[in-house]
This record gives C-alpha cells, sequence and structure tokens, in this order.
C-alpha cells in the first residue's frame, strides 16, 4: 500500500510539473500577443497628447514587431506569415467596420475607412501565437488532410463577410470542419514528453482563450462592439463559437506559407504521442 501511495504522489508530482511546464511554454508562445495587449491598455492611462492613441499603437506596434525579430521571438518566415495574416486581417476589418460589427470610436490620423491600421496587429498576435507554439512545443501532425481543412476554412473566412447578405452557415461549416478534421491528431511537447490531441479540439480551446483576451481587448479600448458603446459588457459567448472557427484560417495559413517545411510534411506520423491533458491558448475578435 506504501508503495502505491508514493506512486500515486510520484504521478501527482510529475502531473503538476508537467502542467506549469506547460503553462510557462504557453505564456511564452503568447509573449508577443500578451505586450501587444499590455501597451493597448497603458495606452488608456496616458495623460492627454498630442498624438491620437491609435497613432501611438501602431507605432508600439511596429516596434514590438520589431523587437520580435529582434530578440528571436519570430523567424523570418514567421515574420512573413504573420504579415501576410496582418493584411487579410485589415481586410476583414474594413468590411465588418463598414457593416457596423464593431467600432474604433476614437480619432486618429491612421485611419482608413474608419478602421486604425494597428487593427491587422490583432491577427498578427495570433498568428504570432501559432508560429512560436509550432516551434516551442514542437507540433507534428498525424492524418492530417490538407486540402479538405484547407476549402473548410476558406469558407468560414468567407463567411464572416457573406452572412450580412444571406444566411449564417456557421453551424453546417463546424459540421464541415470536424469532419474534416476528424481523425488528426497534433502531437506536442511538454519538457521531455510527448502528448497528443485532436485537432478540433486544439481549435476548440484556442477559441475560448481567443475570446477570454476579446475580453480584456475591449475592456482595454482596443475596439468596441455596439453594446460597449455605452459602457463596457462581456463579449457575448457567441464569438467563442466564430473563433474557433476562424483559428482554422490561421492554421492553414501558417501551414501553407510557413514555418513547417522543415520537420513536417502533411500526413506523415510525428514522434509516437501519448494520450494527452488538455492545451493550448490565446489572443483576440470576430463577426
Amino acid at each position: 500500500m506504501r508503495n502505491e501511495e508514493r506512486s500515486a504522489a510520484r504521478g501527482i508530482r510529475h502531473g503538476l510539473g508537467q502542467l506549469v511546464r506547460f503553462g510557462v511554454v504557453q505564456a511564452r508562445a503568447c509573449a508577443f500577443a500578451v505586450a501587444l495587449l499590455t501597451g493597448i491598455g497603458a495606452s488608456r492611462l496616458l495623460p492627454p497628447l498630442p498624438v491620437a492613441r491609435y497613432d501611438l499603437v501602431l507605432v508600439y506596434g511596429v516596434l514590438l514587431t520589431l523587437v520580435a525579430r529582434r530578440v528571436g521571438w519570430e523567424t523570418r518566415r514567421d515574420t512573413a506569415v504573420i504579415a501576410v495574416c496582418h493584411v487579410l486581417g485589415l481586410l476583414f476589418e474594413l468590411v465588418k467596420v463598414r457593416l457596423g460589427s464593431w467600432s474604433y470610436p476614437e480619432d486618429a490620423l491612421t485611419k482608413v475607412a474608419g478602421v486604425p491600421l494597428y487593427g491587422g496587429f490583432m491577427y498578427a498576435a495570433v498568428a504570432s501565437y501559432v508560429c512560436r507554439a509550432r516551434r516551442l512545443m514542437r507540433l507534428r501532425y498525424t492524418r492530417y488532410r490538407a486540402a479538405a481543412t484547407t476549402l473548410v476554412a476558406a469558407a468560414v473566412y468567407l463567411n464572416f463577410f457573406t452572412n450580412h447578405w444571406i444566411p449564417d452557415l456557421r453551424w453546417p461549416l463546424a459540421v464541415a470542419m470536424t469532419a474534416a478534421t476528424a481523425g488528426t491528431w497534433v502531437g506536442f511537447s511538454v519538457g521531455a514528453h510527448r502528448y497528443r490531441m485532436p485537432l478540433a479540439v486544439g481549435f476548440v480551446l484556442i477559441g475560448f482563450f481567443l475570446w477570454v483576451a476579446e475580453n480584456a481587448a475591449t475592456y482595454a479600448g482596443a475596439w468596441s462592439y455596439p453594446q460597449q458603446l455605452g459602457g463596457w459588457q462581456p463579449v457575448p459567448l457567441t464569438k467563442f463559437g466564430a473563433w474557433s472557427l476562424l483559428i482554422s484560417v490561421t492554421f492553414v495559413l501558417v501551414e501553407h506559407l510557413g514555418t513547417a517545411g522543415r520537420g513536417r510534411r502533411a500526413g506523415r506520423p510525428g514522434p509516437s504521442p501519448r494520450p494527452c491533458p488538455p492545451p493550448v491558448s490565446d489572443s483576440f475578435k470576430t463577426g
């Protein structure tokens, strides 16, 4: 009995240690997003300045990008992928702000059609997380169906535009994404140990933490939904589902443009994984 108790205690200590290691890796992967959100929040505490707050945040985002590249948070390839996500994010912002999904109520010189140019950094932060998580946790995929996943992700992106004119296909697309990723596993490392989880579960977990981050970002005044213009309110839980779908777009972009060339090819198994605890986290906004 004593040996069993010792074994159980060792198992608990190991599990807690792995959880702490996992949290540390996640914090490192979220470094750009956390720094960006912290800067946006801090900008609200500044005294009145001759420069608009949105313009200051844009300068801060550019400097943060340069620092991230300099200190090695991102590789040159990561930076290129993140830049593409930034541009696609700005396109998304221009359409959604014009249609009234959310707004940037403050004035700024660097606003185009109601969207400050720093808005793309929200999506760049998500891409930064995906790129860094891939390297830090040595992500590998088994039975990844690239064509099917890419097709559904493209439909997801388009649906966030077209749902203003035709019926919202969010639920059918969620079913399609579940089917496209059925049997796809993502293997990841925590310390010396390998684990795995279904890719679809990873999307859901990331979507949840993006929803949490979105609450923090709107509270910090990064943007405002219509119901928040009279005072901050929590972001509706429906945005959690929207983010769980939209993260697939970032994932597919990183896969196609990016960081994976070395070490993984679609469909090639990674190191044999073991059963895993839930993972994954963080960054920003949806329709």
